[in-house]
This record gives C-alpha cells, sequence and structure tokens, in this order.
C-alpha cells in the first residue's frame, strides 16, 4: 500500500511594496536639488527622472538619491538670504506697481449720503453712466447704509469687483478702494 504524502511548499514571498506618490516625489525633489546645487548634468537628471518615474520600489528610489544630499540640507546661509532678498524686492515691486496703477485710475467720488442710492451702468436712468460695453445697462449701486458705503452688484454679466475681488451680492468700501465694474476700472474718492 502506497502512502502518499501531502508536499508543502513555502508560501510565495509577498512583493516588495511599491512606491507611495509621497516617496516618488521625495525623490523628484532631491534630484530637482541636485540639478539647480550643479551635482547632476542635465543627462544625469533626465535619466535618473525617468528611473524614478518606473521605480517598482522604495529601494530602487534610495539608491537614485543615495549620493544627494536632502532637499533640506541643500541650501547654504547665504542661499538663504539671497532667496529672502529677492522676496522682499518682488514684494516691494508688486507694491510700486499696485500704487502706480492705482494713482491712475480715475476716481468715482461718493455722492451726498441719502436715501436713494447711485446706479451705474450704461442705462441713461443711472448716476452714473458706463461707456464700455463691457458693463451691464444697470450694473450696481452704492449706497450709504447705517453710516458705511455699499457696493452692490445687480446681477450684471462681467460682475463688480473691489481691490481685486468679485461682489457676490454686496461688499462694503471705503474712500482709495479700487472698484470694477465689466472692464471698466475706478478708485473711489471722498468729495
Amino acid at each position: 500500500m502506497s502512502h502518499e504524502f501531502p508536499t508543502y511548499s513555502a508560501p510565495p514571498s509577498a512583493p516588495a511594496p511599491r512606491p507611495t506618490e509621497a516617496e516618488r516625489e521625495h525623490a523628484l525633489e532631491v534630484l530637482r536639488g541636485g540639478a539647480v546645487d550643479g551635482r547632476l548634468s542635465h543627462d544625469t537628471f533626465l535619466h535618473r527622472v525617468e528611473l524614478a518615474l518606473t521605480a517598482g520600489r522604495s529601494e530602487e528610489l534610495d539608491a537614485l538619491i543615495a549620493d544627494l544630499p536632502p532637499a533640506e540640507g541643500r541650501m547654504t546661509r547665504l542661499g538663504r538670504m539671497l532667496e529672502r532678498g529677492v522676496a522682499k524686492i518682488s514684494a516691494l515691486q508688486v507694491r510700486i506697481r499696485d500704487a502706480w496703477q492705482a494713482e491712475k485710475l480715475p476716481p468715482l467720488l461718493f455722492p451726498a449720503p441719502g436715501p436713494i442710492p447711485l446706479r451705474i451702468g450704461r442705462d441713461l436712468s443711472c448716476g452714473f453712466r458706463l461707456s464700455h460695453a463691457s458693463a451691464s445697462r444697470i450694473h450696481a449701486e452704492l449706497r450709504h447704509e447705517h453710516g458705511i458705503w455699499v457696493l452692490r452688484d445687480l446681477g450684471s454679466m462681467n460682475g463688480t469687483w473691489v481691490n481685486g475681488r468679485r461682489v457676490m451680492g454686496a461688499a462694503v468700501v471705503r474712500p482709495g478702494d479700487r472698484v470694477t465694474f465689466g472692464a471698466m476700472h475706478f478708485r473711489l474718492a471722498a468729495l
């Protein structure tokens, strides 16, 4: 009588987990830093990026960046100072540009406070008539309510904007605010 014994084999080892998007992004950031620092030639950078994008295991990503310093440690003190200086100069340029453009805007004078709002639009009945086709016939209204000025969009097609933000319904406005009706720009000014 022959007995057959079952044979057991070791379970197959689980495949190595694929790299996460965060691991892949970290490797790409380190490679970018190596290229910026001049530690990788253009061709080497492109080759390693291709390998990073197709890597099947985390160990492959680690091997691609093993000879490069991590992204956090790359910037020198001088580099950080230069970065801060460039950021300050850039911010100053934006403030100067905004101030220069602000002075060029034609004024929109607040009317005398009263119960009747100032209608703004292309229609003949509007107290402040706009001449550009991007403005609606009755575009917006400016009203004095409880000691503050309120600018209300009246369902215009191209929108009413205050200081670069679209008015959804109504917005409180003050002298000096930039207002836009369609493609027409003004600066609010007191009498």
